[in-house]
């Protein structure tokens, strides 16, 4: 007895019989005419795989005859004699690249090898970021040396993401690949840097959307075309940076033409529309100051932040708070100094260690020092969000500060808000 639920699939032979004794509410409808080749083709593939894996094995010359045969079934039914071209080759192969032999051909098949994406130019498959798959940095890479025209699509461009692949698009637009790359000022997240420098790239357009709450752009694409008709699409969460493209927990779905030309379609038109909208403004270097305004506005209207959600340690960062706690607690020493890369999380590791310390002896004093006010400001957010308490620490910086504190005005203390030169901006945590 046929399960209940839904269904969508064509009535065999075999189905047919079992829906004539099935005493079941069954629904039913015809296939439409036009819908016929794209449902009916589907039907075939599941049936001849089926097929070719009974003859699978050693038995390649099987396997070779029955397509063949297939082949010149749709021949003389159709009467046209082209399907007869499309018989597979008895030596059974696969092409794999055509390259113009220039002056050294073996170094020539080294790099057609070497720029081949892992993963199927033909076959659609997902990316979640297991162990056991390429990572998808690796294979944009691949994917942006191997073809003729490329299209991005990202809610925002950090420069830890771009510094990854710039080599890659630099060699791509330099032998004439044309990049479009389209982003907005949204959550104001975007690195003024990274599109300075991508659009500092030959052949190469940026659209920004600066009106983020109208035209709210969360997609991520990655398009990249090949005049071979192999083109691939990488739709799903990851943006632009360092995090969404090697260790972050994403999901990205690769699309191909072979085996989703519709998909490929409609991806390609939602493209051009945006790109012809007027939601989105062509980016040029006199666009820098409006950019860097519209990203410091977006920050500011963002600063409502949510403190009821967790912030759990990453793995390297717990075994660091695991070796403090252990020179406190075990060797005595409270003076200690973590030292880390750019990047990697020193001022989460500071909160954790307060929030810890806290725990540990009560209430407790905190100082946190350093030498540029939006350092300041992002890290009393983490603070915050660390702690779950959106009223924790006062900022005392520039013209204000906590209550009764004595504050100096910047002439004063002769120091100028921008960045100490002397140091290295990001290093210093506390």
């Amino acid at each position: 007895m046929l399960k209940p639920g839904l269904y969508e699939q064509v009535i065999n032979k075999d189905l047919s019989g079992e829906l004539d004794e099935n005493r079941q509410l069954i629904e039913k409808r015809n296939i439409d005419k036009a819908e016929a080749p794209h449902i009916l083709s589907g039907y075939l593939a599941e049936v001849i795989k089926k097929g070719l894996s009974c003859l699978s094995g050693d038995d390649i010359e099987g396997q070779l005859s029955l397509a063949n045969r297939i082949i010149s079934a749709v021949t003389e039914f159709t009467g046209d004699e082209e399907f007869d071209g499309l018989s597979v080759d008895r030596r059974a192969e696969q092409l794999l690249a055509v390259a113009n032999i220039q002056n050294n051909a073996d170094a020539m098949k080294r790099r057609i090898t070497t720029t081949r994406p892992e993963t199927s130019l033909a076959s659609s498959s997902l990316f979640t970021g297991a162990g056991h798959e390429p990572q998808m940095m690796t294979e944009l890479k691949k994917e942006i040396v191997s073809a003729d025209r490329i299209d991005m699509l990202v809610s925002f461009i950090r420069w830890s993401g771009l510094v990854l692949i710039i080599d890659e698009l630099q060699e791509f637009t330099a032998r004439g690949g044309q990049l479009r790359v389209i982003t907005t000022s949204y959550m104001g997240a975007t690195d003024v840097k990274a599109v300075e420098e991508l659009s500092k790239l030959p052949n190469t357009q940026i659209k920004v959307s600066y009106d983020t709450e109208r035209t709210r752009l969360h997609a991520k694409s990655y398009v990249f075309y090949r005049d071979t008709g192999f083109t691939t699409a990488y739709v799903g969460s990851s943006n632009m940076s360092n995090a969404a493209m090697t260790s972050g927990l994403e999901w990205n779905l690769k699309i191909t033409a072979h085996d989703q030309p519709h998909t490929i379609r409609k991806i390609n038109a939602t493209f051009e529309n945006y790109w012809n909208s007027t939601d989105f403004s062509l980016y040029s270097p006199d666009d820098r100051v409006h950019l860097m305004q519209a990203l410091k506005a977006e920050k500011h209207h963002g600063d409502t932040s949510d403190y009821s959600f967790d912030i759990r340690p990453f793995s390297y960062q717990q075994e660091i708070l695991d070796k403090l706690t252990a020179e406190r607690e075990i060797r005595g020493h409270h003076k200690n100094l973590v030292v880390a890369a750019t990047g990697t999380g020193k001022t989460v590791i500071s909160a954790f260690d307060y929030k810890r310390f806290r725990q540990a002896n009560g209430r407790a004093r905190l100082l946190f020092v350093a030498h540029r006010k939006e350092i300041l400001r992002q890290s009393i957010k983490c603070f915050r969000g660390v702690l779950h308490d959106a009223n924790f620490g006062d900022l005392c910086v520039s013209f204000y500060g906590a209550p009764n504190w004595s504050m100096k005005t910047e002439e004063e203390m002769n120091i100028p808000d921008t960045e100490v030169q002397s140091l290295d901006d990001g290093d210093i945590s506390m």
